[in-house]
């Protein structure tokens, strides 16, 4: 799919590309750090049909609805011929043990056998972070294991 970016003198950026309906969708980054997800004519992308003004919580939390789900059909879609191994989200909540601290002091690897593949972070992926990559909360983890080791390291996001 081809994104189209357009440079919007004393605005910001437009990133847009073309549905299969012929409906152009896309992204408005404005300078001031303000995000608007936008609907526009496919004949005239400079006729917005609908603009949608978005908090940077909001374009984050969009951002991880959209890209977190296809990383994981991607992977899943990797391993299917690898009986028992999956992949799975797991979120770092609010109240999690882990909410500030590194992937490293979690040890799920060496506790579970699962594998940290990405982070998605505010509609950023991270892949393969590093043992000091630390977690916030609301971030997305990619992990790639067995059922048992998946449970278990939720389990530990969740609770320590």
């Amino acid at each position: 799919m081809n994104v189209e970016v357009t440079p919007l003198p004393g605005i910001g950026v437009r990133k847009e590309f073309v549905a299969g309906n012929g409906r152009r969708i896309g992204v408005v980054s404005h300078r001031d750090g303000t995000t608007d997800l936008i609907v526009s004519k496919s004949d005239d992308p400079d006729a917005c049909l609908a603009s949608l003004p978005l908090t940077a919580d909001e374009a984050g939390a969009l951002a991880n609805l959209l890209g977190v789900p296809q990383l994981v059909a991607q992977l899943a879609e990797e391993q299917k011929d690898l009986p028992g191994i999956s992949t799975r989200q797991l979120t770092i909540k609010a109240a999690s043990p882990y909410d500030g601290r590194t992937l490293g002091d979690t040890a799920i690897r060496t506790r579970t056998g699962v594998s940290v593949v990405a982070v998605m972070r505010a509609g950023q992926i991270h892949p393969s972070p590093a043992p000091d990559f630390v977690f916030t909360a609301r971030d997305l983890v990619v992990a790639v294991g067995t059922a048992e080791g998946l449970d278990a390291a939720t389990k530990i996001l969740h609770q320590g």
